[in-house]
């Protein structure tokens, strides 16, 4: 068997563990692969009415179905490209007994595998960044080299984002970060109609918090806490349970990534920060299509999500290829995700100091 066939290799990635991301997971947990290029959602703009009153006598009154508006992007591919050396499979990888024990091509189908789970990880973190974005502006920007930069805007209302300024910030005296969250919660309820069941900040904006009475009175870290297997889980992504009040969790974020523009070590969500979220923002990981011509010179047969021309509905597309001089094999992955929050308004953040 060709490990570097193309049906081979996407289907290895089909039974690859999927990474996780803290962030994607609380808000953005469903996936959905488009058949075309272009990624479309419906962003909700209901309001609340009530039913009209007539006579009995009187005709009913027709009433205006609720309004929704459909979006289309196309994003950027996310392409990672490197190099499979050969000579790597002469080399006794980690963990494997000194002098020895795998064959090259053992190594080779070790190696492989291990450099998709890398490029899988990679493409995690690019979403974890997307869907921080995402949920702390409301808009997601979306731009690459050939790519001009787009920001596409979701629509959450401007007063769904805020930064504190002078004596309203945490920390100052008369100050209660339990009672500002309890007016941010309000706010969200008023304008999507959704609760909030998740509150995540990072280790500064939590200093300010625990520090409130108020907090400190009435917060849980027993009762409703998530149960072992998911805060283990979610405390390896860097996502630390703090503790509950009324239902609501409370997390600490810590997690960085390496800016790709400036190359600097960056924090998944700034200092003093606090975002609010429900599971009601409907979070979808959105892929468009990948179109590529070996997805047809290659066969279709065991690829899914290939369509009769060339475009595959798939979170990510790899494929191989070798260059005779120099003698080079190449192992490329493709993908064109967004992080989409159907009911926008379902989410808030504050800077607050």
């Amino acid at each position: 068997m060709d490990i570097f066939a193309t049906a081979t290799l996407n289907g290895v990635v089909d039974s690859l563990l999927r990474a996780q991301a803290a962030i994607l997971n609380l808000f953005f947990p469903m996936v959905s692969q488009s058949q075309t290029k272009e990624i479309k959602f419906d962003i909700e703009n209901g309001k609340r009415r009530i039913a009209p009153f007539v006579s009995p006598l009187v005709e009913g009154k027709v009433v205006e179905a609720l309004g929704y508006k459909t979006a289309t992007f196309e994003t950027a591919y996310v392409k990672d490209k490197r190099i499979f050396n050969p000579a790597d499979t002469l080399k006794r990888i980690a963990g494997e007994q000194i002098g020895g024990s795998m064959t090259p091509a053992d190594r080779r189908s070790a190696k492989l595998i291990q450099e998709m789970a890398d490029q899988q990880n990679m493409l995690t973190r690019r979403m974890e960044v997307m869907a921080s974005e995402t949920v702390r502006t409301g808009k997601v920007t979306v731009k690459g080299e050939g790519f001009d930069t787009v920001v596409v805007d979701f629509g959450r209302n401007a007063n769904h984002t805020v930064t504190l300024a002078g004596a309203a910030r945490w920390g100052q005296a008369g100050i209660s970060p339990k009672e500002n969250i309890e007016d941010w919660a309000l706010t969200i309820l008023k304008n999507s109609g959704a609760v909030i069941d998740n509150v995540v900040m990072d280790t500064l904006a939590y200093r300010f918090f625990i520090a409130d009475q108020k907090v400190k009175d009435v917060l849980d870290i027993r009762r409703g806490s998530p149960d072992t297997v998911v805060l283990g889980s979610m405390a390896a992504l860097g996502l630390s349970y703090k503790g509950s009040i009324d239902n609501v969790k409370y997390w600490v974020y810590s997690d960085w990534y390496v800016d790709p523009d400036t190359g600097t070590e960056t924090a998944m969500i700034p200092d003093n920060t606090v975002i609010l979220g429900s599971s009601r923002i409907d979070g979808v990981r959105h892929f468009g299509a990948i179109e590529d011509e070996d997805a047809l010179s290659s066969g279709l047969s065991g690829i899914s999500g290939a369509t009769a021309d060339g475009l595959l509905a798939r979170e990510m597309f790899v494929k191989s290829w070798v260059t005779k001089d120099p003698s080079v094999r190449f192992l490329m992955s493709q993908s064109a995700p967004l992080t989409v929050p159907y009911r926008p308004d379902a989410s808030f953040c504050a800077t607050v100091n």
